[in-house]
């Protein structure tokens, strides 16, 4: 089975169901600083798990793009991806446990043929925030898995949740695949993660966990489910790693004939690596320093690294990308139209690293020919220095010291950059609150505010500024929009009053439902329109804005307060961006 068949199995199951099927959303979050990218199926949904009324209905399903980081180190075995594909089916407020389990195992065993026996799966214990999921177990039972092949674990293996520091969240029961039956000797799913694949999660939303780490019960109970395509792909092919699919092997195939040393576990993380850049930079992003630009840059040098201990010593990484984008720009378009783009920014930067590379070279031969003594061991320091201040990796520092006959201090360099992550984390922390689960007063009329942004800008500056992003927290909003050159003071000025006059006339704020077809003739515009299907919702402010969204917004501007820029600046060739802040309420209204 291919992968294009295998997504229209699931989406044609559960279309018959009684599924809207709704499109994918963007790999960059929208209005959500608390994470950097698109981690799981229902990330772009949390509005409408929190209670926002979908335009689509209270039964969902989708393909999404998902990108973590944060099993990075686990890439390179046979089931660990960074970037990955995610099917997901949801219920908002529609049915509970015993009927999302029991589609789960119609789909698995009647749609995709897995056998019964070699499916296990597990449920949550119970602790002090919540008791023991029974509901999950005996649904198990009665559906014919045996209870040798169910597995209570605690909330670290069987809760999801939340995205960011607040949010729904909840018990969840995964399925796991034996890939091994009647191995020897008998393990189980929670000691032996190679022989038992995690396929499948069905999240039980009944809590909201609030900024002080308490659980409360949500107002609106849901399920949230992910199955893993990519896994799903390489047991239906029969062959044991997700690398060995028909999505991974052409790309894995021209990696070995570029190399000249033998090595998978290097072959694999290129792969991995190349495909989760491709995505990244089709969302138009270029690498940096920073956010989404430097987790690209990341991997992007990562898989340069590992190419050079396969011996590949050319400008290698765009060959792999034509592969990558011709695999599945057929589901992704947007690779196709951003194609280009890729390239260059692929090449550009694996050529600005391998100057990085001969830059930390020299600098690494001054530390041990410049001494006084001759260096028996490279300090942590040492190592660190030449990561943090030339961007050389510390495995080649290791490398390149060792053929010099020089020890290397790693666990001091690793104590150091413990340091360094400490900091990053402390000075992370108040950027990286709220998220699309933040309901709370302050994000919510800053939010609003970002519609009469829009909307000011449009009228100052033209009709062809188009949104691009936007970043909310409690404290201020963060607005990306196109245009070709910086605003001058008398323009910054003119946006900010049209947009407090607007506040001041205590607009109406208020939605409808109605067709994308629709929306767009009566001349609402979103950037992200695409997410809600044929049915959207619009929000109006007053006869001043019309914008396709999904929420939150105040009821009045006069709720709003003051609204100030305090700052415009560039962010790439074609796109400003705007910070602002709400000072202290002009108009107090109803």
């Amino acid at each position: 089975m291919d992968n294009i068949i295998l997504r229209r199995k699931y989406l044609d199951y559960f279309h018959n169901k009684n599924h809207v099927i709704i499109p994918g959303a963007s790999l960059i979050p929208e209005h959500d600083p608390s994470v950097l990218f698109t981690t799981a199926g229902m990330h772009p949904l949390v509005p409408f798990l929190m209670g926002e009324p979908h335009p689509a209905g209270k039964r969902l399903a989708d393909c999404q793009k998902c990108l973590r980081t944060d099993d990075i180190v686990e890439v390179g075995d046979d089931i660990h991806l960074t970037f990955f594909e995610m099917l997901g089916n949801w219920s908002l407020g529609d049915y509970w446990k015993k009927e999302s389990i029991q589609m789960s195992l119609e789909f698995l065993i009647e749609k995709l043929g897995m056998e019964s026996n070699r499916l296990y799966v597990s449920c949550f214990e119970g602790d002090k925030d919540a008791p023991k999921d029974l509901e999950a177990y005996e649904t198990w039972l009665s559906l014919g898995i045996p209870q040798n092949h169910i597995l209570f674990l605690p909330k670290k293996d069987n809760w999801w949740g939340p995205v960011g520091n607040r949010g729904p969240c909840g018990p969840d029961t995964e399925i796991f695949y034996d890939m091994q039956p009647g191995g020897q000797p008998e393990q189980n799913i929670k000691t032996d993660p190679n022989r038992f694949w995690e396929v499948w999660n069905n999240v039980f939303m009944q809590y909201e966990k609030l900024p002080d780490g308490s659980y409360l019960p949500i107002k609106q109970q849901n399920v949230d489910t992910g199955l893993g395509l990519e896994r799903v792909l390489a047991i239906l092919e029969g062959v044991p790693s997700i690398y060995e699919t028909e999505l991974f092997l052409p790309i894995v195939e021209k990696i070995q004939s570029l190399s000249k040393n033998p090595n998978q576990f290097a072959v694999r993380v290129i792969a991995d690596h190349i495909r989760a850049a491709v995505f990244i930079l089709g969302e138009g992003i270029v690498p940096a320093n920073n956010d989404q630009p430097y987790i690209a840059r990341r991997l992007i040098r990562r898989a340069v690294r590992y190419g050079r201990e396969l011996g590949i010593d050319d400008i290698f990484l765009s060959k792999l990308a034509e592969i990558a984008v011709s695999t599945l720009s057929d589901v992704y378009p947007e690779l196709q139209i951003n194609r280009a783009h890729i390239l260059s920014a692929l090449e550009n930067e694996e050529i600005r690293f391998q100057k990085t590379i001969q830059k930390g070279e020299k600098e690494f031969s001054k530390l041990i020919h410049d001494s006084s003594s001759p260096v028996k061991t490279l300090s942590g320091s040492a190592i660190f220095r030449l990561y943090d201040t030339y961007g050389f990796p510390p495995e080649l520092t290791e490398e390149m010291a060792a053929k010099a006959g020089i020890a290397s201090d790693m666990d001091g360099y690793r104590m150091n950059f413990a340091k360094h992550q400490e900091k990053s984390r402390e000075g992370g922390a108040n950027r990286f609150k709220g998220g699309l689960a933040d309901h709370s007063e302050e994000a919510t009329r800053l939010h609003t505010a970002t519609h009469l942004l829009h909307a000011a800008l449009r009228e100052v500056l033209g009709m062809q500024v188009e949104q691009k992003g936007s970043n909310i927290t409690v404290e201020r909003l963060r607005f990306d929009f196109s245009y070709f050159r910086s605003l001058n003071k008398e323009e910054v000025a003119k946006v900010e009053q049209i947009v407090n006059e607007q506040i001041n006339k205590d607009l109406p704020v208020f939605s409808t439902e109605m067709s994308l077809e629709k929306a767009k003739l009566s001349g609402a515009i979103g950037l992200f329109e695409e997410r809600y299907g044929d049915t959207v919702r619009v929000y109006s402010i007053g006869d001043f804005s019309k914008e396709i969204c999904g929420g939150p917004h105040v009821t009045h501007t006069g709720a709003l307060g003051r609204f100030r820029i305090i700052k415009e600046e560039s962010v790439g060739t074609g796109t400003r961006r705007i910070r602002a802040i709400l000072e202290a309420n002009q108009v107090q209204g109803g």
